[in-house]
């Protein structure tokens, strides 16, 4: 079973790469609004404790199950206990049924990712997305970490890559070559 963690920022290409990576891998794609879309749905608004609870519902059977592996997105806050924790949660769920876990982080710059914001695509799978001017405003008015410091991330089967001028099929083909995946 293999766990590969893609993190970066809001409209990074988290989504698309995993989505690249699934076609040319057995991994399927869990990605972060696949739960945050169904609660605010539900809900009305962001309930995070509930999102987690049903991701762990997820990991939990699936870290079991004799599939392939897993992609899992998720956007990180460096400077945050919970993401650091977090990831370290999800990444023991895999490790604990022998599983091995991956961390993929995508960097580009906020120029790149406000024009990425209101792709097609982008506002097609991701319904928060859509008020174009909401979700500009709440990637310019978030005041977390999305990057790491070099040589802060310390888990063992890590790559870092600037997507800025990357195809998302290129970035994927980079990460399997990577963990022979």
């Amino acid at each position: 079973m293999k766990l590969v963690l893609l993190v970066g920022n809001a409209a990074v290409g988290k989504t698309t790469t995993g989505y690249e990576l699934m076609k040319i891998t057995d991994l399927r794609l869990f990605h972060g609004h696949m739960m945050l879309e169904p609660v605010l749905e539900i809900y009305g608004f962001r309930n995070g404790a509930i999102e987690v609870k049903i991701r762990d519902i997820i990991f939990e059977d699936y870290a079991k199950s004799n599939a392939y592996g897993l992609i899992f997105t998720f956007m990180p806050d460096f400077n945050s206990d919970f993401s650091w924790n977090y990831l370290k949660h999800i990444a023991s769920i895999f490790e604990e049924n022998g599983g091995e876990v991956y961390y993929v982080e995508l960097t580009t710059s906020l120029e790149e990712r406000l024009k990425r914001n209101i792709t097609p695509d982008r506002l097609q799978m991701k319904a928060s997305k859509r008020d174009i001017e909401a979700s500009t405003q709440r990637m310019l008015d978030f005041d977390g970490r999305c990057e790491s410091h070099e040589g802060e991330i310390p888990f063992e089967n890590f790559i870092k890559i600037d997507n800025t001028n990357l195809a998302p099929d290129v970035v994927a083909k980079m990460v399997k070559k990577k963990f022979n995946l």
